[in-house]
């Protein structure tokens, strides 16, 4: 469907930075509004219940995936994770441009099922840099790290399929670069004529 509200679809690897990239981005962009997926894994550090994730356990949600309340769902290091069509179909209906955090099989799905969701792809400046940022964060153990930076190479290499690539070996010009793609978006045509359809009408644009 063509809805007037725009789907932006970040994903990466790991330590490459997207979560701090989309914070940082939807405090400077009052007109987006962040999707909440669901998860099966543990909150992290000061992660909260409906704010970062909906944390439920692994029964609840292969009931909802039972009931096909997913838009995308993939199984992620071993925790599940899914983002909920009803949410997503909602506010795209009313105009609002939403921000999505996922893995690359989820963005994939989405693109088959959302054709004008916009996908961008987060890319660590290298592989030394990305190891240093799973070890400092301190969050997981060396074994964990390895498997991260096992599926890392994984997810990289689905890079080509997305619409846009930031590196992010500079925070603050890699914020500029994702700031641009939802700008310019929001400026292409077919996107102006969906939120903007009273003047295109006016105009007799179609």
């Amino acid at each position: 469907m063509d809805y007037p509200g725009n789907l932006f679809v970040v994903a990466a690897p790991s330590g490459a930075g997207k979560s701090s990239l989309v914070k940082a981005l939807l405090e400077l962009d009052s007109h987006l509004t962040l999707s909440i997926s669901h998860t099966t894994r543990e909150p992290r550090g000061q992660e909260q219940q409906g704010r970062e994730y909906h944390f439920i356990d692994e029964s609840a949600f292969r009931a909802k995936v039972a009931h096909q309340d997913f838009f995308e769902w993939a199984e992620v290091h071993g925790h599940l994770y899914g983002t909920s069509k009803r949410e997503i179909e909602a506010s795209v209906a009313q105009g609002q441009d939403v921000v999505l955090e996922i893995d690359w099989q989820g963005a994939l799905q989405i693109k088959q099922l959302f054709p004008n969701a916009i996908l961008i792809f987060i890319l660590p400046p290298s592989w030394e840099e990305l190891q240093q940022r799973l070890n400092r964060r301190g969050e997981d153990r060396p074994e964990v790290i390895a498997q991260r930076m096992e599926n890392a190479r994984i997810e990289v290499a689905q890079a080509r399929a997305f619409d846009f690539v930031i590196i992010n070996g500079l925070f603050e010009t890699a914020l500029f670069d994702l700031k641009a793609i939802v700008h310019s978006q929001r400026l292409k045509y077919t996107a102006q004529r969906r939120g903007k359809p009273a003047v295109f009408a006016a105009l007799n644009l179609s």
